[in-house]
């Protein structure tokens, strides 16, 4: 079953572009964390049902990764999103009016081909738990549909987050 989750994920990705970029203090011994905990107000831009999740999705991947979730961490994680309109849309295009010299009123426009999509950032920031400081962030933008069922989100999370998180950097 869970190799079917994944190959509808890749098809489903794959329809989407998708842009990792990570940043990170060259300085920090990225060693000593191996345990976290998310910070209490996670989830900036999602509804509620988004916010568990993701959450959920994050979760699984840390464990993956080899980390554990505590209650008093190494460093803390935070998620956030942000969504708009993409600049962009593909359309088809409707044109109504006269083909006459003396002109005449002419109306056109367009319709979305495969429904609404949005811009969406996902941002994942990891901050010390002792100096309060952010040491790592990851940022996924992609494009993606507005009306999605829940499957589709929970995929769409798991993968997400196994995308970012692979860029952690393991010194």
């Amino acid at each position: 079953m869970k190799k079917v989750q994944y190959f509808i994920l890749l098809l489903l990705m794959s329809c989407s572009t998708s842009k990792v970029i990570t940043d990170y203090d060259e300085n920090t011994n990225f060693k000593k964390y191996k345990t976290y905990a998310f910070f209490d107000d996670i989830g900036a831009g999602l509804n509620e049902f988004d916010v568990d999740r993701a959450a959920d999705a994050l979760f699984e991947e840390m464990g993956e990764l080899g980390f554990n979730e505590v209650e008093k961490p190494d460093f803390y994680i935070n998620f956030k999103a942000k969504t708009s309109a993409p600049k962009v849309t593909n359309t088809i295009a409707i044109g109504l009016g006269s083909g006459g010299r003396n002109g005449g009123i002419g109306v056109s426009g367009g319709i979305p081909i495969g429904g609404k999509k949005l811009d969406e950032e996902i941002m994942v920031e990891f901050v010390d738990a002792k100096t309060n400081e952010l040491f790592w962030e990851g940022i996924l933008t992609s494009t993606i549909k507005e009306k999605r069922s829940p499957e589709k989100r929970i995929l769409y999370f798991k993968e997400i987050f196994n995308k970012i998180l692979q860029s952690y950097p393991l010194k």
